[in-house]
């Protein structure tokens, strides 16, 4: 009945019809919107408007997600009604945290001019506070990201858009949009403002002073602007010194000395914090070897730490999934899951264990089909399917697992 229900999930075959949100749930969810809608005033009206449109988004990145073209277009007209209908509302007027998402909107629809626009409108009147700001902060980040993702490669990075975005934050004064030059100069001082506003925020949170730190988003997003920013003028390298510092200066035990991964590490107060900038870490890697030569050590060592100590991620998880596809060897991946599963009661690290040898089992059978009539197979497959069904067995035996709906219809279809 919802749009999120028990048997929504990739690993299983569905009709084509059945992909999506089905009408009675939808029908629901949107007259629950509609009536809080009236209720509620200023912030709070704020925060539902920001939460309905992130709804909206979901439903347009499903679209993209199953290349349902038709659907895409439909459901595209839908979101962008609503926005504009949120953004004329006197209290969504100046909230930029919904234009970023109107303006993201566009952007997956393909609308990059229009896009941009949205996100130069915004940015010029947002106002000054430049990285001390936390949404205009966030909106420059990810407008900044959007772009870094259009390039192909590295080559003249130093004078592109996502440059100018990242510099003019850093010079706390009006935004211009981008005419295609950018000034040496301006790069050297929106560096050292960086420098100086990461150092400053990471010694506050150090120091647990919650009196002078109220948003631990904004030194997620601050580290990320400098780290990409970095990664454009400089190199990757110099980007992930950024990260590497930034988990330093937080004091982060050493995941391979931690007899509980993912429990009571991190800074008080701030358990976001070290999680999202794992993620951005690891995604900033993913890109560069996207359109770089860069060897894979670098990225499976982040993940392989950052899942230590966050192993209920699911972001990161995939990622570790994509980059061991790519290795002929599934013995080390073997030892990680098993050693993960055997020291934390999340069930994450057992959906996705089980989600590689399927995946890999899916992967022989294909190789094994290959402009062949008649199946015949060479190479054995019923180690694989043993081991599925065992990893299946010991993860409905732990707490989590027992009363975990999704993990039984997995188990079931895939016994079927």
């Amino acid at each position: 009945c919802g749009f999120n229900s028990i048997g929504h999930m990739d690993t299983m075959p569905r009709r084509r019809h059945h992909i999506g949100h089905y009408k009675e749930g939808e029908e629901f969810i949107q007259n629950v919107f509609q009536v809080l809608f009236l209720l509620f005033s200023g912030k709070e009206k704020s925060n539902l408007s920001f939460c309905w449109l992130q709804y909206e988004i979901s439903k347009v990145v499903q679209c993209l997600q199953k290349k349902r073209k038709k659907k895409l277009k439909v459901q595209g007209k839908k979101s962008k009604k609503l926005a504009k209908n949120l953004l004329k509302a006197p209290d969504n007027r100046n909230q930029l945290s919904l234009w970023k998402l109107y303006a993201y909107l566009e952007w997956l629809l393909g609308n990059v001019d229009d896009a941009r626009k949205v996100f130069d409108t915004a940015l010029s009147t947002a106002g000054t506070g430049g990285v001390k700001n936390p949404q205009l902060c966030s909106l420059s980040l990810l407008y900044a990201q959007l772009e870094v993702e259009l390039l192909e490669s590295l080559e003249g990075a130093v004078m592109s858009r996502a440059v100018h975005i990242l510099t003019k934050l850093a010079e706390n004064g009006p935004y211009v949009p981008y005419s295609g030059q950018i000034v040496s100069v301006n790069i050297l001082k929106a560096r050292k403002t960086y420098d100086h506003e990461v150092q400053d925020y990471l010694n506050k949170i150090a120091a647990a002073n919650q009196d002078q730190v109220s948003d631990s988003n904004q030194l997620v997003n601050l580290v990320g602007c400098y780290a990409l920013f970095q990664y454009l003028t400089v190199g990757i390298d110099a980007a992930v010194l950024i990260y590497t510092q930034a988990l330093e200066k937080l004091k982060v035990p050493d995941p391979k000395n931690c007899e509980n991964p993912g429990e009571k590490l991190g800074v008080p107060n701030f358990p976001m914090v070290l999680e999202d900038l794992s993620v951005q870490h690891t995604n900033l890697l993913r890109f560069h070897m996207k359109i770089s030569v860069y060897p894979l050590n670098p990225l499976r060592e982040a993940l392989v730490a950052a899942l230590k100590r966050h192993p209920r991620n699911p972001a990161l998880w995939r990622s570790y999934i994509h980059v061991q596809r790519k290795s002929h060897s599934a013995s080390k991946a073997r030892r990680f899951f098993d050693g993960i599963t055997r020291s934390t009661r999340s069930l994450e690290p057992w959906l996705f264990a089980i989600r590689a040898e399927q995946m890999r089992k899916t992967l022989i059978e294909t190789v094994q089909r290959a402009d062949v009539g008649e199946v015949h197979a060479t190479i054995p497959e019923t180690g694989l399917a043993n081991r599925i069904i065992a990893l299946f067995e010991h993860a409905v035996q732990s707490e989590n697992g027992t009363h975990c709906p999704l993990l039984w219809r997995m188990y079931l279809h895939f016994l079927v």
